[in-house]
């Protein structure tokens, strides 16, 4: 089994993003006779996998693909994280396959990415650990609880603030291109701060499969940015009947998107419920839109009646299969949309003290 050369190999053209073809050559010390090498990723909700036979601790997986995956590579009964991408990916491992380096102009990126993210990581854990060591009777005070919640945003902004700056020194890198993608995907983050990262990657990455992909992506973030006329829709309400955003003008309105089953909006609840409470007569309102599942009409009823959420709320109960849900570009929740009375997107993602001080704000008290 010949290796394409490591020099070659690290100055593979871009082009190859046109193409479908992917290799994994590798070889292991530690291995069993039986043991087959398999190569799997995720892709619209669906798994696919690969797989080929070790012969004397060698094995080449190959198939096709038209984009970048976050994917996973086994032999026996261990397994790696990798980026499957289109070429050739060399794996060699001093032993078995969780010691194993992967050599492919991907996952050299990802290696310095995350060496640049250690120290941030370790920040992390070593947060976790102490509220870990903390006492049942410490973790029942909001005030250490928020302090610990503030910790860790701290760190977080500190990654984000580092994976930012990667994707700036390396704009012909496909991996930044995804740091961003998936940036997009868990932050919700607003166009103004997500635009001139993607307007700074190479030409060759924007006009690539996943790069025209992401620019469509782009454009729906734009549609639904602060200071944007927020789209209208016509969703049903509890009792079937048409609800449209523009029968609200005239009103501050909080879009907030949320289900029954989400953890996060539940407890965020009680929140809306003060808040609305104290400014429901001055022109402020919440229109509640549920991604409850098909059969999870009953379950939505319910978290209403038993969080006193006293407002119109509306669901296709399609969960993220919802037409709304890829007009507003929702990936997570909960999330919500602050909407003036002429129908202008005024805040995103406003939670606890941060709603408060932007309707406090509005309304002067």
């Amino acid at each position: 089994m010949k290796s394409l050369p490591l020099a070659l190999l690290l100055l593979t053209p871009i082009f190859l993003w046109s193409q479908s073809n992917y290799r994994i050559e590798g070889e292991v010390k530690t291995y069993k006779p039986t043991d087959k090498a398999y190569v799997g990723y995720f892709f619209d909700n669906k798994g696919h996998t690969d797989s080929v036979q070790v012969q004397n601790g060698k094995f080449v997986v190959t198939g096709t693909i038209d984009r970048p995956h976050y994917g996973w590579l086994s032999v026996g009964e261990e397994t790696i994280r990798f980026y499957l991408e289109p070429g050739t990916t060399l794996v060699t491992s001093p032993a078995s396959i969780k010691e194993a380096v992967l050599i492919s102009p991907m996952n050299i990126d990802h290696k310095r990415l995350k060496i640049a993210l250690q120290p941030t990581a370790d920040q992390l854990e070593l947060i976790e650990k102490e509220y870990e060591a903390a006492t049942p009777e410490q973790k029942k005070h909001k005030e250490f609880t928020k302090a610990y919640e503030t910790q860790k945003e701290a760190v977080y902004d500190k990654q984000q603030h580092i994976k930012a700056q990667f994707i700036k020194e390396n704009t012909a890198s496909m991996l930044s291109l995804c740091i961003l993608d998936q940036y997009t995907d868990w932050y919700a983050p607003d166009y103004a701060e997500i635009q001139p990262l993607y307007n700074g990657l190479s030409d060759e990455i924007k006009t690539s499969i996943p790069g025209r992909d992401y620019e469509k992506k782009l454009a729906a973030i734009q549609a639904i940015s602060v200071g944007a006329l927020a789209p209208d829709f016509t969703q049903p309400d509890t009792s079937g009947n048409a609800v449209t955003l523009r029968s609200f003008r005239g009103k501050y309105v909080l879009v907030d998107f949320w289900a029954s089953w989400c953890g996060p909006c539940r407890a965020e609840n009680p929140n809306l419920v003060k808040n609305y409470r104290r400014y429901k007569n001055q022109k402020f309102t919440i229109l509640g839109i549920s991604l409850d599942k098909p059969d999870g009409k009953n379950a939505w009823l319910k978290a209403i009646h038993k969080d006193q959420l006293d407002w119109t709320h509306v669901s296709e109960l399609k969960q993220w299969k919802a037409e709304i849900v890829k007009q507003y570009a929702v990936q997570v929740i909960p999330q919500n949309f602050l909407i003036d009375p002429s129908g202008k997107i005024i805040g995103k993602n406003l939670r606890g003290e941060q709603l408060d001080q932007k309707l406090a704000e509005i309304f002067r008290q």
